[in-house]
């Protein structure tokens, strides 16, 4: 999508690219994989997200980086977010 910038992060400390405050301040909103991961960024970020919305995805957090099937099922439950260009 057009004009769509995107950054992933993880919840836990050991992720790759953690959760900072700094990115919560960059983006205009939060999406997550599944409630537990809302609840554990809202409770740690609570003063940067006033006014960000924290949407949940619905989508077991059981897959590696780019998962090819990750991919995939992101790009049919939110086709919205993808062009064929």
């Amino acid at each position: 999508m057009s004009g769509v910038e995107a950054i992933s992060a993880g919840t836990n400390n050991d992720a790759e690219t953690p959760l900072s405050g700094d990115l919560i301040e960059w983006a205009d909103e939060v999406h997550v994989m599944e409630r537990e991961q809302r609840k554990k960024v809202t409770q740690k970020f609570r003063s940067l997200l006033s006014e960000k919305p924290v949407r949940v995805l619905g989508i077991a957090d059981r897959y590696t980086f780019m998962d090819t099937a990750l991919v995939a099922l992101i790009k049919r439950k939110f086709p919205e977010f993808f062009t064929d260009n």
